[in-house]
């Protein structure tokens, strides 16, 4: 109750933010190696937008999923975990080809497609008809959350405007939150900005979107390069790494990075070091 009261205080009298925020944050526990948010820049946050493949959904553990229930129904035989790493391994080259002016603008679920299209004869799927192969491209459509996702998202979102900001297409990303459950306020995407991150107009844009200036605004990702593109715009920045996002036998950079405002182990303890209940 009494969280709850200061953070009712914070949204009556901004000139207090600072110190009650600073405040709450005295609270929070504090991990080897990481700095407590810096309680001035986050009182002007108003609105979080999220990178989604990797940050808020775990894709490789659902397109094996759903590779394995194919085979089960079929009978083929499919290295899963092979084919996951090869379709997201195509997912950069496919939109350099847009953003080089190789391909006119092309979304994400047409790229998936043309990607999906190279794999099939190299994975031995060309027993499937066009009716299964749309179906196995709207995997992307359906990718489960990460398991703190959904009850990390909703905490942040009792302070927080919450929107997506993907370079998935905007049906894509309303098909996948109705699926997972997320509990975004608006689905933001690259494709409002006929560009993709890290493209400057793909943060303006949703910046603008939301009627905020940049730096009322905080990026979460659990990639760098997204974060660093949008901190040179002005956003505020929480790093939230996924060590498995690939799987367990491969091995990325996790580490933190001062220049990032927060960097938290999943959104349960972004929104701990955020003050929230």
């Amino acid at each position: 109750m009494i969280i709850t009261s200061l953070v009712a205080c914070v949204r009556e009298h901004r000139f207090l933010a600072a110190a009650v925020i600073a405040g709450l944050f005295a609270a929070v526990s504090e991990a080897p190696g990481r700095a407590q948010p810096d309680p001035d820049r986050i009182a002007e946050v108003k609105a979080m937008t999220f990178d989604v493949f990797g940050t808020v959904v775990d894709w490789r553990s659902s397109i094996i999923r759903e590779g394995e229930q194919l085979s089960a129904r079929t009978g083929l035989e499919v290295d899963w975990p092979a084919f996951a790493d090869a379709w997201r391994g195509g997912y950069g080259p496919a939109m350099r080809r847009v953003t080089s002016g190789e391909l006119p603008w092309t979304k994400i679920d047409d790229l998936h497609r043309m990607i999906l299209d190279g794999l099939i004869p190299e994975f031995g799927l060309t027993s499937l008809d066009e009716a299964a192969r749309v179906d196995l491209n709207r995997v992307w459509h359906r990718l489960a959350p990460w398991p703190d996702t959904v009850g990390g998202l909703t905490r942040l979102r009792g302070r927080f405007v919450l929107a997506s900001l993907s370079n998935g297409n905007v049906g894509l990303l309303v098909n996948m939150a109705k699926h997972a459950g997320l509990p975004w306020d608006a689905v933001l995407s690259a494709e409002l900005a006929h560009q993709y991150k890290t493209h400057p107009d793909v943060y303006l844009t949703a910046a603008d979107l939301l009627g905020l200036a940049p730096e009322e605004v905080m990026m979460v990702a659990a990639h760098k390069g997204d974060l660093r593109a949008a901190a040179a715009l002005g956003f505020k920045t929480a790093y939230v790494p996924r060590p498995l996002e690939y799987g367990p036998d491969r091995e990325i950079d996790t580490s933190p990075d001062p220049s990032f405002d927060v960097t938290a182990t999943d959104f349960h303890d972004l929104a701990d070091r955020l003050g929230l209940p």
